[in-house]
């Protein structure tokens, strides 16, 4: 369960997504997520999951690997769908016991799971496409306007690409003392959930000591490489704006276009 979070992890690749500007894909992310809250019916979801899906074929990510990252969260998916289907009054479809499915309550949740799945896939997407290193850059020059009213963007931007990038290598660390704890008698999948949840607990303590680790070795390896954060700092290579990101633009802004037209328009 734990191998199959996508989040944070870069798949290597040449294809034109992985080559745009870090900023567009960003800025892309974002409006795509905004673009998920602005609609409101299955026809707006079905716009946003062809353009979805049109990048993901462009991108050469494997659909398996990304629909692999949905595992972890099913169990949020069906409880937000159990929670909407049963809770949410009006013309009453099926009755058991004290619980009623209502049209209203099932159109809400087929619609909030959809949601939440497009959500996932489209995040993870920027990740799987994007060096962490890219990203870092992409994040800073976005944010470099607040520099003027004191906001640290070079410090923000390192923080959150390390956050994404160590989710797979903290996973990674808790399947291993997962398995340590496995192979000394610990039992992680019997009895209910709370039992289960009880039994986590003994991971807890050595995760928290090796994310400290971690987080010591890689402090000592950025001072050992004169690390001064984003003052005066150079790179190697620069970002320029292209034609292939000049496209990805106006393709966006067509894609946004059609989102709002069909909320006002249905």
């Amino acid at each position: 369960m734990l191998r199959d979070i996508t989040l944070g992890q870069y798949y290597p690749g040449n294809s034109v997504v992985h080559r745009l500007d870090p900023r567009v894909k960003i800025i892309g992310t974002m409006a795509f997520i905004v673009a998920l809250f602005v609609v409101k019916s299955f026809l707006g979801f079905g716009i946003s999951f062809l353009a979805l899906a049109a990048v993901i074929a462009v991108s050469k990510v494997p659909v398996k690997y990304i629909l692999r990252g949905l595992k972890p969260i099913f169990l949020i998916i069906i409880l937000t769908f159990m929670l909407n289907m049963f809770m949410i009054d009006g013309e009453t479809l099926v009755k058991i016991g004290f619980l009623h499915i209502t049209r209203e309550g099932l159109f809400t949740a087929l619609f909030m799971a959809t949601r939440l799945i497009l959500l996932i896939i489209g995040s993870s997407l920027l990740t799987l496409a994007t060096k962490p290193m890219s990203l870092t850059d992409g994040i800073e020059s976005l944010l470099k306007p607040l520099r003027r009213i004191g906001v640290p963007a070079h410090e923000l931007a390192m923080m959150m690409t390390i956050a994404l990038r160590f989710i797979p290598t903290l996973l990674e660390e808790t399947d291993k003392i997962m398995k340590a704890q496995q192979a000394r008698g610990a039992d992680f999948e019997t009895g209910n959930i709370f039992k289960r949840a009880k039994h986590l607990i003994p991971i807890l303590i050595p995760l928290f000591i090796s994310a400290f680790r971690i987080a010591q070795d890689m402090a000592m390896a950025m001072e050992a490489r004169c690390y001064r954060g984003g003052d005066n700092r150079t790179r190697m290579n620069g970002m320029k704006l292209g034609k292939i990101d000049a496209v990805a633009v106006i393709l966006l802004l067509l894609f946004l276009g059609v989102v709002i037209a069909e909320r006002i328009w249905l």
